[in-house]
């Protein structure tokens, strides 16, 4: 007897194809999952590096410098005319426009500060700063404190435009999984951010170094007179250490 096989027929063609076609849509779907999650996911990430974070902008600001002037024998009190003097040097080098000298109104420390006006613009002067010099005053709200005479100029000012001790999520939920993705906090690097835009001698220096000053031509030249001889152009540095024992015997 002969083993007959079974006739292919029309009608189990369209059942394969509709088999293929869910196959290829079960693979597509996780690529498909896949891609819409890392979209969501990357745009939900805020910005990792605290730089970015909290960044250091330079403006156009004013630097400033309180004083409580004393005048003796006619003259400003060496504590008062070294920070002056001082501040005028800071203001030839990074300063712009006119020094602003804002005076007590009212109480003692007003006629004290009146009577160190001209010792004022005599430390400015000896710190360099010959421009323009304009007076105004400002009324103390409690005439028995000390009242200081403030001195300002524009300039450019290093800023963090976000204040520090912010906390926009939860460190330790219990609740939700915020802080379970092992990422920095948004107040890590702030206070960081904010010394250093302090402390900053120059806020120019942020943006790019200053020109380099010319070489020592007596240096290069006490070199090259060396190479000339068979000398070593270098320089020899000798180093007496002291017996710190034997000291006060």
């Amino acid at each position: 007897m002969s083993h007959l096989r079974p006739l292919r027929t029309k009608a189990r063609r369209p059942l394969a194809a509709k088999r293929k076609l869910v196959a290829l849509l079960a693979l597509a779907a996780p690529l498909a999952a896949c891609s819409g999650a890392d979209r969501i996911v990357t745009s939900s990430i805020g910005p990792q590096d605290y730089r970015v974070r909290h960044p250091i902008e330079l403006k156009q600001g004013h630097a400033s410098l309180e004083v409580l002037p004393e005048v003796r024998a006619g003259d400003l009190d060496p504590r008062t005319r070294a920070q002056v003097k001082q501040f005028a040097q800071e203001y030839r080098v990074k300063g712009s426009g006119e020094i602003a000298i804002a005076l007590p109104q009212g109480g003692p420390s007003g006629g004290e500060a009146r009577a160190a006006l001209p010792g004022l613009r005599r430390a400015l002067a000896a710190g360099g700063a010959h421009g323009y010099v304009s007076v105004s005053s400002y009324p103390v709200a409690n005439p028995a404190l000390a009242a200081p005479v403030r001195l300002s100029y524009s300039t450019i000012v290093a800023q963090t435009p976000s204040r520090c001790g912010q906390w926009p999520n939860d460190l330790a939920s219990g609740s939700s999984v915020n802080g379970w993705q092992n990422n920095e906090y948004w107040n890590f690097g702030c206070a960081t951010q904010q010394m250093v835009a302090t402390q900053v001698a120059d806020p120019r220096d942020l943006v790019g170094p200053a020109a380099e000053t010319p070489p020592d031509s007596h240096i290069i030249g006490r070199a090259i007179d060396a190479v000339r001889h068979g000398k070593d152009p270098g320089t020899t540095w000798t180093t007496q250490n002291t017996n710190i024992s034997g000291l006060g015997n």
